[in-house]
């Protein structure tokens, strides 16, 4: 199934928080703060995305993308 580019793009955000997360778990590293600083704008705005990211990809679960459908 072909995907359009907003779901590849919030596919990448998701996979970039999963990740993250994933280093904070294992080796008690945040890659984001890291490299944006500790809660900067940057850094809020990277949190914002992925967590729209996320919830976009729960929501993909139960219903296509309208773009896609296309």
């Amino acid at each position: 199934m072909k995907k359009c580019a907003v779901c590849k793009i919030v596919a990448i955000l998701a996979g970039i928080g999963a990740l993250n997360w994933g280093l904070v778990a294992l080796l008690n590293f945040n890659l984001v703060t890291t490299i944006l600083g500790d809660m900067t704008m940057p850094t809020k705005i990277v949190y914002t995305l992925v967590g729209i990211s996320g919830l976009l990809t729960l929501i993909c679960l139960f219903k296509s993308c309208p773009a896609c459908s296309k």
